[in-house]
């Protein structure tokens, strides 16, 4: 039997589907890894004042100019933003968890645990993100663990509602129902039927956390109260920047604000390229 042309097309666009999914999640993967240790690669020199290269503006020798004490904006800005990454990171895992725990726990054990869990995200998503996320960094003292805190304690609402809702659906199927009746507890259900049918969920999810970590870590140091002003965050860089937009050197916000929009970008971008190769719709479709 000869296989045509027109038969064999399905097959070599859902080839080339899945080879440009695998490299745009290779692409973002090498990204954020280059900018995590970047700062290892090229030390710390750049981050000494050097009083005779003040207010620089991009060049070859300084992409990113220099700023009123002489320091490499470029050194400076890698720096920052790798650290951002990694308490974004620790603080989306953490959420992460939290997320997942909490819809299994409703999903699975339903009743009034569900009604409580349910109750508690509809009143986070009702208060202001922002003003919540200050309220919590301020009351457990600011810097690195109030970021992390605050962060992780306000950006598990949205998983927990999507892992609740899987949760349910895998509750109504004859397999869970058939172990409810061979007198399988409710936690060894979670544990066997539960959690490996929304490990897809929970990944893309955790991705998907990592910009809003990001961002609102840069905001909560801009403001003052997140990391501190001797560390080169992000979110300090643009903070001390905004003093001397005014005087001409645009170079001090714009080019780490473009890094921190490109970081963030290529976030959402790996989290959309792993949800298209785990959904089934859209990874063999």
């Amino acid at each position: 039997m000869t296989i045509t042309a027109p038969a064999l097309a399905p097959v070599q666009g859902r080839s080339n589907r899945r080879q440009q999914t695998l490299w745009g999640i290779a692409l973002c993967t090498f990204l954020l890894l280059a900018i995590i240790v970047s700062p290892w690669i090229i030390g710390d020199s750049g981050l000494n004042p050097l009083l005779t290269q003040r207010n620089q503006p991009p060049s070859f020798a300084h992409p990113f100019g220099t700023d009123w004490l002489g320091r490499d904006m470029l050194s400076r800005s890698l720096h920052g933003m790798s650290l951002s990454l990694r308490v974004g990171l620790l603080a989306a895992a953490i959420s992460a968890l939290i997320g997942t725990g909490l819809g299994l726990a409703a999903g699975t054990l339903g009743g009034w645990v569900d009604a409580v869990i349910t109750w508690i995200v509809d009143v986070f998503f009702s208060l202001p993100h922002l003003v919540l996320l200050i309220l919590i960094a301020f009351a457990v003292g600011g810097g690195t663990q109030g970021v992390i805190i605050a962060v992780a304690l306000t950006h598990w609402t949205s998983l927990a509602r999507v892992i609740r809702a899987e949760v349910l659906q895998v509750t109504s199927s004859d397999y869970v129902h058939l172990s409810r009746r061979f007198g399988q507890s409710s936690l060894w259900i979670a544990r066997h039927h539960m959690v490996p049918h929304v490990i897809p969920q929970l990944l893309v999810g955790l991705i998907l956390l990592f910009p809003h970590a990001i961002l609102h870590e840069a905001a909560l140091s801009f403001i003052g109260i997140g990391l501190s002003p001797h560390i080169p965050a992000i979110g300090i860089i643009l903070a001390e920047s905004m003093r001397h937009l005014s005087t001409g050197y645009w170079w001090l916000g714009v080019l780490p604000g473009l890094l921190l929009l490109l970081s963030v970008k290529a976030f959402d971008w790996l989290g959309e390229n792993v949800r298209a190769l785990l959904d089934p719709k859209t990874s063999q479709g």
